[in-house]
C-alpha cells in the first residue's frame, strides 16, 4: 500500500505495481545525472510547464531507485506504463510534490 506521508507514489510498469519514493541518495543521484541546474530547478521546469521526456523517466528511476528497485534508465525504454506517459508525467510531479512539501500539506 502507498504511503504518502513517506512520499511513496504508486506506478504499474509492465503489470507490476512499484511504490517510488525520492530519498535523499535517489535526489542525490537524480540531480547529478540532471544536464543542467539542480533539483530546484527540475521543479521549476515542472511548475513552469516546460518539463521534458527525460525528466520524466529521471524523477521515475530515480522513484523507482528510492524504492528499492535496482534497474538502469534503459531497462525502462521498452516498459508498457499503465495510463501511458500522462501517469508517467502525474507520478513524477507528485514525487516531486511529496518529496518537497511537509505531510501535512499533502492532499491525498
Amino acid at each position: 500500500m502507498t504511503n504518502p506521508y513517506r512520499g511513496e507514489v504508486a506506478l504499474e510498469i509492465d503489470g507490476v505495481q512499484h511504490q517510488l519514493r525520492l530519498t535523499l541518495g535517489a535526489l542525490a543521484e537524480l540531480e547529478a545525472g540532471l544536464d543542467s541546474g539542480s533539483l530546484m530547478d527540475l521543479v521549476a521546469r515542472f511548475e513552469g510547464g516546460k518539463v521534458s521526456s527525460r525528466d520524466v523517466l529521471a524523477l521515475i528511476v530515480a522513484g523507482l531507485r528510492g524504492g528499492g528497485w535496482q534497474g538502469r534508465a534503459g531497462d525502462l525504454l521498452a516498459a508498457e506504463i499503465s495510463g501511458g506517459p500522462m501517469a508517467a508525467a502525474r507520478a513524477a510531479a507528485e514525487l516531486l510534490t511529496r518529496a518537497f512539501l511537509p505531510p501535512e500539506e499533502i492532499a491525498t
